[in-house]
């Protein structure tokens, strides 16, 4: 049986600190097998509950592993422009196509929906522990739509820019080739493709409470007030746990679906550290090492897997850690185990 490293648990204690109510799940995938650990405020494992977390941009995965599927069933293609799919798109304008989207070099700012002002405020407000309670996607108007009339791009791979915004125009164009909406389609593939059945979108009686500064109830993020929250879900509105993560890892480990592979083949320029998947984001000197990390209001997550090693560990916590955090230890523990297998 697979134990921690005595540098990861004391990372691990030095996280959960002074975190009353602290769920840190660490989940392990090795020799086919599972091993999942859950710590509380002084480090000590308790009873896993398979507890379920928010997982925010670590969905983006499934979404890109959804999208795939739709490529691999020749329903879309790759290099279709979202404009052939969302009808409210302008037919005498540039949109960008489904890889620049998946790979952020769609040339949409980071700060999509939202206006500098409120980006620069929800980073501030992150910075100070204030209204992590509070989805700032749900806006006072159809920010998805002056995103599309304010913004004119050309046909060229812009420079990579993190963009919530081009993963919500991704989710929403799958749901209109279904006629059905992005959290149906995206519901149905967990549970009836993938076989994940703590995995959905939005939140429900089943998930954890997020917890802030001075231990503050958070609760959960809500995607369901207004339309634009609706319309942003692509881009983090997942819940899941480690169970089903660790399913999902093994199932693009071993190629389960033949549609995954496509999203871990090389699509674009990251940074000196990393290329870009579909999705995931590939070391750079080993695109066998596929990543990705998640967060809202209060919970942060991290998940990394190595194709050739069939090694996959990740780390969800129900409070905002701090900068890093959750990676520091995921990455711990996968090194960890590189070096001992």
């Amino acid at each position: 049986m697979y134990k921690l490293d005595s540098e990861s648990l004391k990372l691990i204690g030095k996280t959960s600190k002074g975190k009353k109510h602290i769920k840190l799940t660490v989940g392990v995938f090795i020799d086919g097998n599972k091993i999942i650990k859950v710590f509380n405020e002084s480090s000590d494992e308790i009873e896993n509950a398979h507890f379920i977390y928010e997982i925010g941009s670590m969905g983006k995965t499934l979404t890109a592993s959804l999208m795939a599927k739709y490529i691999h069933e020749n329903r879309i293609s790759l290099d279709d422009s979202i404009q052939k799919y969302l009808g409210e798109l302008d037919s005498d304008r540039y949109y960008p196509n489904f890889r620049r989207l998946a790979t952020h070099t769609s040339g949409y700012a980071a700060r999509l929906p939202l206006t500098r002002f409120e980006f620069l405020k929800m980073f501030g407000d992150m910075a100070l522990g204030k209204n992590q309670d509070k989805n700032p996607f749900v806006l006072d108007s159809d920010r998805m739509s002056d995103g599309f009339r304010n913004i004119r791009l050309q046909d060229k791979d812009y420079k990579w820019a993190y963009s919530n915004f081009g993963f919500a125009l991704i989710g929403n164009a799958l749901g209109a080739v279904s006629n059905k909406s992005y959290q149906e389609i995206m519901n149905e593939f967990l549970s009836s493709e993938l076989g994940l059945h703590n995995s959905y979108t939005g939140t429900n009686s089943k998930n954890l409470h997020g917890f802030g500064a001075n231990n503050k109830d958070c609760g959960n993020w809500n995607w369901e007030e207004n339309l634009t929250a609706i319309k942003m879900a692509p881009a983090g509105a997942l819940s899941s746990n480690a169970d089903d993560l660790l399913t999902f890892a093994k199932m693009n480990m071993y190629e389960e679906k033949p549609y995954l592979s496509l999203c871990h083949k090389k699509h674009a320029n990251l940074s000196k550290h990393y290329d870009m998947g579909l999705g995931w984001w590939l070391n750079k000197n080993n695109n066998d090492i596929l990543q990705h990390e998640g967060g809202t209001g209060c919970f942060g997550s991290f998940l990394v897997f190595d194709k050739a090693q069939k090694i996959a560990v990740v780390v969800l916590a129900n409070y905002k850690l701090g900068i890093s955090s959750e990676k520091a230890i995921c990455l711990s523990v996968f090194e960890h185990l590189h070096r001992i297998f």
